[in-house]
């Protein structure tokens, strides 16, 4: 099993997500020329600030 296949700033994640958010996402990335991982990642980034427990600041 390959451990990173040659990523050396990421990380592999499998996961399931709506259909309909996978096609707007599709769609997204299509408009955008931006991949999917990319978008992905600010994503997570957002929803991270959204649920940052204001008191470890």
């Amino acid at each position: 099993m390959m451990e990173n296949r040659g990523l050396k700033n990421r990380k592999p994640l499998s996961n399931a997500i709506e259909t309909k958010l996978w096609y707007d996402l599709d769609n997204l990335a299509k408009d955008t020329r931006i991949n999917k991982s990319k978008l992905l990642d600010e994503a997570v980034s957002d929803l991270l600030k959204k649920y940052e427990n204001p008191t470890k600041k």
